[in-house]
C-alpha cells in the first residue's frame, strides 16, 4: 500500500510538472508574438534644398519594406506598414514642412498606416535604413531621389540598377507598360506601368479630358498609339499616349457624368474613371457648392433653436442664436451636407448668419440689417468727430499733378461737385472733411484727413509710385538687292560702186548736177545700250577687196551683275505704356503756291523712323504698337524730287529677348526686250546680224523685325513723412 501512494504521488507530480511546462511554453510564445510586433516610434520632417524629407522611426529593425502609394485628389501620401503599431502616443502630427501639412498615423489589426497631407501634388521616393524609413518628397515638380534619414542619396540595390539602366529611352526612364482594365462597378482603370526610379506625376482634369503629365519621362515606341476602348462599357472612350519635349502626355477621353481618382504606387499609377448615375430627385444647387460633412436630419415639428444645436454638436462649431429666433419646422434631410442644411434651415425662416472666426451669429435677416446700419451710422457720425492729421507723402517717380482725378479737385485746387451741387465728388478717396495741397516743384502731396483715410493714401502711393519698368527695342530693316543686265548690239555696213551706181548704208545728196547722190554709213544700225552711265565696249571687223566694195562689221556689248544689302538698326528705350520716336533722314524742300499767289518753301522728311509704344504683359511678354519708315531720295524730276517710300504699321506681341520678323517686300523684275529688222531678224543664226537684245532681271527684298527687352523690373514704394497733427 505504501509504495501505490508513493507511485500516485509521483504521477501527480508529473503531470502537474508537464502543465508548469506548457503553460510556459504558451507564455514564452506569447512573449515572443508580442516581440514581433514592430511599432512606429516618432515621424519627424526636415527641409534638404527643394526636397522634404519625412523620417519615421521604428521600434525595430525594418524587416519588410513598407507599401507606399499617393492620391491626387486629394493631395496624399499612404504608407502601410504591416504588422506595426502606433506608439507614438499621438494620432496626428502637425509638419508644415516644405509641401507636407501634417501626418495621421491610423491603426488596425495588422497594420499601422501613415497619411501625410500635402499642400500640392508632388513626386515622392521611399528608402529603408535600419530602424529607420524615409520619405523624400520633391515639391518643384521634379523626379524626387531617395535620401537616408542624414540627407545623402540612399543606396541602390544592384538589380533594381540594372533596371534601371534596361528601361531609359533617349536618356530618361521609359514608361514600361500601359493598360485598361474594366472595374466590376463599370469603371475604367487606366494602369501604368512606371519605371523604378519614381517619376513625377501631374493628373488634371481641362473640360471634359483628363491630362496626365509624366515628368522628364521617355515612352517607348510600342506605348506610343491611341487606345480606342469604347467597346468596354466604361465613360472611358480613348487614351492616346504621345511625347511632349522631355515629358510623356497622356489624354484621357471620357463621355456622360463621371469622376476620376488617381493614386500611384512605387511602380504603378492606376486612374479610376467612375460613371455618375444622375439622380431624377436630386437638387440643383446652382453655382453654389456645399463642402460640409453629410448628415441626415428627421424631425416633425421640432424647434429651429433644437435644429442648430443639432447642426452645432454635429459640426463642433460655435453657433450664437439670437433671441428672436423661435418657431418650429417639420424636415427630412437625409445625407446632405451640413452647410446645405443650416442654408435650408436659415432659408425657410427667414434667417441669416454672419461668422466671426469660428462663431456663428444667426438671427432674422431684418434684425442683422438694421444692426448692421445702425454700426454704420455710428462710423459715419464718428469719423465726423475724429480729429484729423496732416501728413506729407513725397513721390519719386509719379507726377503728383497726376493725382488730382484720384482726390477730386481741380486744376485751381477746389473740390469737384457733381451736377453743380455742393456735394463732393464720389470719385474722390478723401472724406468730405478732407483736403489736399499738391506742391508741383517739390513732387509732394499734403494731405489733412482722418486716420483712416490717410492710411488708405499711404497704400495707394505705394501701389502707384513704383517705377516704371523699361523697354528697349531694337528694330532691324534689311534690305537685299540682287540685280543682273546684259545688253547686246550689232551695227552693219555695206559698200559698193560701179560708175554712176552706188549702194551703201545711207543716203547722201549729190554735190553737183553731174553726180547722182550716194549712200554710205551703216546698213544696220542696232547697237548695245548703256545701262546707268556705262557705254557697251565693241569691236569692228572690215570685210572688202577694194575701196569701193567692202563689207563693215561692229559689234557692241554689255553686262552689269551686282549684288547689295542696306541694314538699318534703329534703337530706341522706353518706359511701359510711353510712346518713343527716333528718326534720322533729310528734308526736301518743295516750292508751293499760295492763296495771294506766292510761292512758299516746305519740306518734306525722306528718313528713318522707328516710332513705338510698348505695353509689358503681367506673364513678361511685350505687346508693341510699332510704326517703321525707311524713306529715301528717289528720281530728281521736272516737277521735283520723289521719294521712296516703305513704310510699315502693325501691333504685335513678343516674348522678353525674343525677336519677331513683323513684315516684308519682295520684288522681282523680269524683262527681255529684242529690236530687230523685219524677215532678216528671224533668220537663224544670220539674223544676230539684224538685230540687238537687253535682258534684265532685278531682285529687291525688305525685312522687317523687332526685338524688345525688358531692362527694369522693381519696385520702390513712396515715402511719407508725419508733419503735424490738427
Amino acid at each position: 500500500m505504501k509504495w501505490v501512494n508513493e507511485h500516485m504521488f509521483r504521477l501527480l507530480r508529473t503531470r502537474q510538472l508537464q502543465r508548469w511546462i506548457a503553460g510556459l511554453a504558451i507564455l514564452s510564445g506569447l512573449a515572443q508574438v508580442a516581440q514581433a510586433e514592430n511599432a512606429i516610434v516618432s515621424v519627424d520632417a526636415a527641409q534638404q534644398g527643394q526636397s522634404t524629407l519625412v523620417t519615421v522611426t521604428m521600434r525595430d529593425p525594418i524587416e519588410v519594406k513598407p507599401t507606399a502609394f499617393s492620391t491626387a485628389s486629394p493631395a496624399r501620401i499612404a504608407i502601410d506598414f504591416v504588422g506595426a503599431t502606433n506608439a507614438t502616443g499621438k494620432t496626428a502630427q502637425d509638419l508644415n514642412a516644405g509641401a507636407v501639412r501634417n501626418v495621421i498615423v491610423a491603426q488596425s489589426e495588422d497594420r499601422a498606416r501613415l497619411l501625410l497631407n500635402l499642400k500640392h501634388q508632388a513626386s515622392f521616393a521611399t528608402a529603408v535604413n535600419n530602424k529607420q524609413f524615409t520619405v523624400t518628397i520633391n515639391g518643384d515638380g521634379s523626379v524626387a531621389s531617395a535620401l537616408d534619414s542624414s540627407g545623402m542619396p540612399a543606396a541602390v540595390a544592384p538589380g533594381a540598377a540594372m533596371n534601371v539602366t534596361a528601361s531609359m529611352v533617349a536618356g530618361r526612364p521609359a514608361l514600361r507598360n500601359i493598360d485598361f482594365r474594366r472595374g466590376t462597378a463599370g469603371e475604367g482603370r487606366i494602369i501604368v506601368d512606371l519605371p523604378p526610379n519614381q517619376v513625377a506625376v501631374d493628373v488634371q482634369q481641362q473640360g471634359q479630358l483628363i491630362v496626365v503629365n509624366f515628368k522628364r519621362a521617355g515612352l517607348p515606341e510600342n506605348l506610343r498609339r491611341r487606345l480606342d476602348v469604347g467597346d468596354f462599357g466604361t465613360p472611358v472612350r480613348s487614351i492616346t499616349t504621345t511625347t511632349q519635349g522631355d515629358n510623356v502626355r497622356m489624354v484621357i477621353q471620357p463621355s456622360g457624368l463621371w469622376e476620376q481618382t488617381a493614386y500611384q504606387t512605387d511602380s504603378q499609377m492606376v486612374i479610376d474613371v467612375r460613371p455618375v448615375k444622375e439622380e431624377p430627385n436630386k437638387l440643383t444647387v446652382g453655382t453654389q457648392g456645399y463642402r460640409g460633412d453629410k448628415l441626415s436630419l428627421n424631425f416633425q415639428n421640432i424647434e429651429v433653436r433644437s435644429v442648430l444645436q443639432v447642426i452645432a454638436d454635429f459640426t463642433g462649431l460655435n453657433i450664437i442664436t439670437s433671441d428672436t429666433v423661435g418657431g418650429t419646422l417639420t424636415l427630412r434631410l437625409k445625407d446632405v451636407p451640413w452647410d446645405q442644411a443650416l442654408d435650408i434651415v436659415m432659408q425657410a425662416k427667414g434667417l441669416d448668419m454672419r461668422k466671426n472666426g469660428s462663431v456663428l451669429w444667426i438671427a432674422p435677416k431684418d434684425e442683422l440689417l438694421t444692426k448692421e446700419k445702425l454700426e454704420l451710422e455710428q462710423r459715419a457720425l464718428i469719423s465726423d468727430l475724429e480729429p484729423v492729421r496732416t501728413e506729407s507723402f513725397q513721390l519719386n517717380y509719379q507726377k503728383a499733378a497726376e493725382f488730382r482725378n484720384v482726390f477730386g479737385i481741380n486744376e485751381d485746387g477746389t473740390r469737384r461737385t457733381t451736377s453743380g451741387t455742393t456735394t463732393q465728388d464720389q470719385n474722390s478717396i478723401l472724406s468730405k472733411r478732407g483736403s489736399v495741397v499738391i506742391d508741383i516743384r517739390t513732387n509732394q502731396l499734403f494731405i489733412t484727413d482722418t486716420v483712416a483715410v490717410l492710411d488708405k493714401v499711404r497704400e495707394l502711393v505705394r501701389r502707384v509710385d513704383i517705377p516704371s519698368r523699361q523697354v528697349l527695342i531694337e528694330a532691324r530693316m534689311v534690305e537685299a538687292s540682287d540685280t543682273f543686265s546684259r545688253n547686246l548690239g550689232v551695227k552693219l555696213g555695206a559698200n559698193f560702186t560701179t560708175g554712176k551706181f552706188s549702194t551703201s548704208g545711207q543716203q547722201t545728196a549729190a554735190t553737183t548736177s553731174n553726180t547722182y547722190p550716194t549712200l554710205s554709213g551703216n546698213s544696220v544700225s542696232l547697237p548695245a545700250g548703256t545701262i546707268g552711265d556705262s557705254t557697251p565696249a565693241s569691236i569692228g571687223m572690215l570685210f572688202g577687196s577694194s575701196a569701193s566694195k567692202f563689207i563693215s562689221l561692229e559689234l557692241s556689248a554689255l553686262e552689269a551683275d551686282g549684288q547689295g544689302k542696306v541694314i538699318s538698326s534703329p534703337r530706341v528705350v522706353t518706359a511701359d505704356q510711353q510712346k518713343a520716336l527716333i528718326e534720322q533722314g533729310t528734308e526736301i524742300p518743295y516750292q508751293q503756291s499760295t492763296s495771294s499767289g506766292a510761292t512758299s518753301v516746305e519740306f518734306k522728311k525722306a528718313n528713318l523712323k522707328l516710332e513705338v509704344t510698348p505695353q509689358i504683359t503681367p506673364d513678361g511678354n511685350v505687346i508693341l504698337a510699332v510704326d517703321v519708315t525707311n524713306d529715301s531720295v528717289g528720281q530728281t524730276l521736272s516737277t521735283g524730287v520723289a521719294i521712296n517710300t516703305k513704310h510699315i504699321n502693325t501691333r504685335v506681341q513678343v516674348e522678353n529677348g525674343g525677336t519677331v520678323m513683323i513684315g516684308g517686300i519682295y520684288t522681282q523684275t523680269i524683262s527681255d526686250a529684242t529690236n530687230k529688222v523685219p524677215l532678216l531678224g528671224d533668220i537663224p543664226v544670220l539674223g544676230y546680224l539684224f538685230k540687238n537684245n537687253a535682258k534684265v532681271n532685278n531682285k529687291t527684298e525688305l525685312l522687317i523685325f523687332l526685338t524688345p527687352k525688358i531692362l527694369l523690373d522693381r519696385e520702390a514704394p513712396g515715402q511719407s513723412i508725419t508733419t503735424s497733427t490738427n
